[in-house]
């Protein structure tokens, strides 16, 4: 039996959406995120009679271990128990992490177990835009891409860093409406790509990512980390805000990101399309605070920066 125990993403923003009067840039997409280790995803996978597929988002795993055996003769029948997995479309990457978990669990059952993310990713379908998870799968920690270049199937890695081990984050999913997720999305990214957007934005995008956020975290100067990340993370929101009805998703969100601001905590923002809301701390104890005080707006939970996955043999 193999289980695989894969973090959740956070993602902070895309350094570049393309469309309009600049579609044809080097590289699309890209963006900055961290990797989580709760609520995480959890799949396990044992020999079986016949191919078996259970727990939360069974039918979504199934998918995913049908297009990884695509191709395979005659595949050995497993029993696939998806142990755990968060709500999908909240912000927490929850789709590639299973798709990745799923992958991962095959192909140790498989005896291919040095398959890495990218090359799971590419056989499950994951990838499209966003990289942050599928490297940070593997690697965890802050992950920066610079996103696809025309003809490039997966955004190549930039850097990974691991933040200081005290550090933590408390993560709040206020109630919201409708999620962002399929049509939705679609149509937010072609209504982004096809309006003018401030000038420079992709630049400053990435001035502050690789001056300011980077060196802070590698510093562990949380001050300086926290406004290059709220500002990353704001700014980020910008193509999107006729969509969204400003630079978050949801009045909901924004005002948890005002309530953490006002509490003297500079790392928030809104992970992809929310609603989930992240606020890096300097210690447990300080992201504990900080659920306790906002119980009353939103269910929060304190995670830990994470390495990325790993996988367990029985």
């Amino acid at each position: 039996m193999t289980r695989v125990t894969a973090p959740s993403r956070l993602h902070f923003g895309l350094f570049h959406v393309p469309g309009g009067a600049d579609a044809a840039p080097a590289r699309a997409f890209g963006g900055v995120g961290l990797m989580i280790d709760l609520p995480g995803v959890v799949v396990s996978a044992r020999p079986a009679d016949s191919w078996r597929f259970e727990g939360a988002s069974a039918s979504r795993a199934q998918v995913f271990a049908h297009r990884f055996i695509a191709g395979q003769p005659d595949p050995r029948p497993l029993h696939v128990l998806v142990e755990r997995t968060p709500p999908e479309h909240v912000g927490l990457g929850v789709g590639t992490q299973l798709g990745l978990a799923v992958a991962k669990a095959l192909a140790v059952e498989a005896g291919e177990p040095d398959l890495t993310a990218p090359e799971l990713a590419l056989r499950v379908g994951r990838g499209e835009r966003s990289a942050i998870g599928v490297h940070g799968f593997d690697r965890g920690g802050l992950i920066v891409e610079p996103g696809k270049a025309p003809g490039e199937a997966l955004s190549p890695l930039l850097t990974r860093v691991l933040l200081p081990d005290t550090w933590r984050v408390a993560v709040f999913t206020p109630n919201v409406g409708a999620h962002w997720h399929g049509g939705r999305e679609r149509e937010a990214f072609a209504h982004a790509g096809a309006v003018p957007r401030p000038p420079g934005l992709t630049d400053a995008l990435c001035r502050i990512a690789l001056l300011g956020m980077l060196p802070a975290a590698v510093a562990g100067d949380l001050d300086g980390f926290g406004e290059a990340v709220f500002e990353f993370n704001r700014r980020a929101g910008e193509p999107f805000a006729e969509s969204q009805g400003g630079a978050y998703a949801a009045p909901e969100v924004e005002a948890v990101v005002t309530a953490v601001r006002a509490r003297g905590v500079t790392g928030v923002g809104q992970s992809s399309w929310g609603p989930s809301v992240f606020a890096v701390t300097g210690s447990a104890a300080e992201a504990a605070e900080l659920v306790r005080g906002l119980a009353g707006a939103a269910r929060g939970w304190v995670a830990r920066p994470s390495a990325g996955h790993h996988v367990e043999r029985e």
